[in-house]
């Protein structure tokens, strides 16, 4: 009554090959690592501006100072959760307005929340120290923008 398929359906699954798969390990140290690179960007955006705002050297803004051993310690982690890899960094911007300082606080504060989540997820007591302390030391500048509008 009916004839017979001849050829394979096209619904039917191929063969895939294998394909790899990463460990929820290796997921947040990726996610992490995302995460941490994002606020030494922002990081160094805040460390170009404070140096730029005291006249040019690093040593003359007390913020700067802090603000580069703090792009140095997130260079680090990153580079542990990358294999060795440090990330690359990138140019500061020319808009020195003091609305996009307030933004780039802000985003630096949102980054190391979401660094913090990630850390904390993967029980990662160094990135979670790290983090929170820059967490705090976005947070001032906003408490303080606050309190002055207050």
């Amino acid at each position: 009554m009916y004839e017979p398929i001849r050829t394979k359906s096209v619904h039917t699954m191929a063969v895939a090959p294998e394909v790899p798969h990463r460990s929820r390990e290796e997921e947040l140290d990726i996610r992490l690592a995302g995460q941490l690179t994002a606020l030494l960007t922002v990081t160094d955006e805040l460390h170009a501006r404070a140096v730029r705002d005291a006249g040019g050297t690093d040593g003359a803004a007390p913020d700067g100072a802090a603000l580069a051993a703090a792009a140095e310690r997130i260079a680090e982690q990153v580079a542990r959760l990358s294999g060795g890899h440090y990330p690359l960094r990138a140019e500061p911007s020319d808009d020195s307005s003091p609305s996009r300082t307030e933004a780039l606080q802000q985003r630096a504060h949102t980054l190391a929340g979401n660094a913090l989540a990630v850390a904390t997820s993967r029980g990662d007591a160094a990135a979670m120290a790290l983090t929170a302390e820059r967490m705090e030391a976005h947070a001032a500048p906003l408490r303080d923008r606050d309190l002055a509008t207050a």
